[in-house]
């Protein structure tokens, strides 16, 4: 099944000063969201299928729609994370079957590799909430720069029948990192946390 998609947002967060020191270059996170029908809103259904297989669309979708908004090469992308919004008729395990069976292997070609897992998180909500969408180093979980999350809402979403997809995508860290931890140039993303 495809998405029924009625609305993409997508938006660009660039941070150019932090405690009054420049950011150079900037740091820059990219967010798409889809808000999309959900086909199972109001009944229970043992097999979502559908939904995994939305997700598989929406993982490709909207990680290129971050990498092109970010203006990059997919193998630019340092970060990446994922999350969803249920509305009222739904459940949360509609947002469960969106994010994990499907998803990750188009985000992943979308940024180029992956070899970290994809941070997640969802809820349920009404129109107006916000989520924050998780984020981690795309090659190494140990990369503690990279330990952000970035606020996604979309003012008339989701609806009671609809969810709200979110994927973040960023160039860089977090602005002046410094708690330590593996530095993104000695990763060797053979493992996923490394």
């Amino acid at each position: 099944m495809r998405a029924k998609i009625r609305k993409i947002v997508v938006q660009i967060d660039e941070t150019r000063m932090e405690m009054g020191r420049e950011v150079s270059p900037p740091t820059r996170r990219a967010l798409a969201m889809a808000v999309i029908e959900n086909p199972y809103a109001g009944r229970y259904a043992t097999d979502l299928a559908d939904l995994v297989d939305i997700g598989e669309e929406l993982g490709g979708l909207l990680g290129e729609r971050c990498v092109q908004a970010l203006g990059i090469q997919p193998a630019q992308a340092e970060s990446y994370g994922k999350a969803a919004i249920v509305g009222e008729s739904g459940e949360l395990e509609h947002a469960a079957a969106i994010l994990h069976p499907k998803l990750g292997a188009p985000l992943r070609k979308a940024v180029e590799r992956g070899a970290a897992l994809v941070p997640s998180a969802k809820k349920m909500g009404g129109m107006g909430s916000a989520i924050d969408v998780p984020l981690g180093h795309k090659d190494a979980a140990y990369v503690r720069s990279h330990f952000d999350a970035m606020e996604a809402r979309v003012n008339d979403a989701p609806r009671a029948n609809e969810i709200v997809v979110a994927i973040a995508v960023t160039d860089s860290g977090r602005p002046l990192a410094r708690v330590g931890g593996l530095h993104k140039t000695e990763i060797r993303g053979e493992d996923g946390l490394r």
